[in-house]
């Protein structure tokens, strides 16, 4: 069995944040480097990326589900993955808010039925990011209204059979959508 405890800052004595300064800026994330204490009582270095939390949506039906796909700078490559994203700067609201939004913009998209299937952190090394995943059902077509930044994004409907096979087989690389799977999966064992 795993022992779950609670983030750092709600422990005392586990590592304490000495200083704190902002490395880097923009519009989509911060930098800060944290000098911190452990508790056998040495400093170290933590570096930490500052995200918004995201949403990923699995819009399903027929026994697959709507995927999209568009190159990624850092990695580059192009590869398929669940609509996910966060608000843009100065705008906030619910995390099912977000994915009705980023379910509408990446593929136009909308749903009648919008299941919450749990919240994860996507690189908990490094981030406190985290995200919440969506089960989307009753999904009605629509055009999409994507940002600049997707200009290259295409959408298309998977069978679940390919879906597993472009994971196997790397045209899904991306771990949000492939742990957003795995909690589909276990709701579904649940739910059965």
């Amino acid at each position: 069995m795993v022992e779950v405890t609670e983030p750092a800052e709600f422990m005392p004595g586990v590592i304490r944040a000495v200083s704190s300064r902002e490395i880097y800026r923009n519009p989509w994330l911060s930098l800060r480097e944290d000098v911190v204490e452990r508790p056998d009582g040495t400093c170290g270095i933590y570096s930490v990326v500052d995200r918004p939390d995201y949403a990923v949506v699995i819009a399903a039906e027929n026994g697959g589900f709507h995927l999209v796909e568009q190159y990624r700078y850092p990695t580059g490559g192009r590869y398929w993955e669940f609509p996910q994203g966060c608000f843009p700067a100065g705008r906030t609201g619910s995390a099912e808010e977000l994915g009705r939004a980023e379910l509408a913009e990446e593929t136009g998209i909308s749903a009648t039925s919008w299941t919450s299937l749990g919240q994860l952190h996507g690189w908990h090394g490094a981030s406190g990011q985290q995200f919440t995943v969506f089960l989307a059902t009753g999904l009605s077509p629509g055009v999409p209204r994507r940002e600049h930044e997707e200009q290259d994004m295409r959408h298309r409907w998977v069978p679940r059979a390919e879906f597993e096979r472009l994971i196997r087989t790397g045209g899904i690389r991306d771990d949000s959508t492939t742990a957003a799977y795995l909690l589909l999966l276990l709701h579904e064992r649940a739910t059965a």
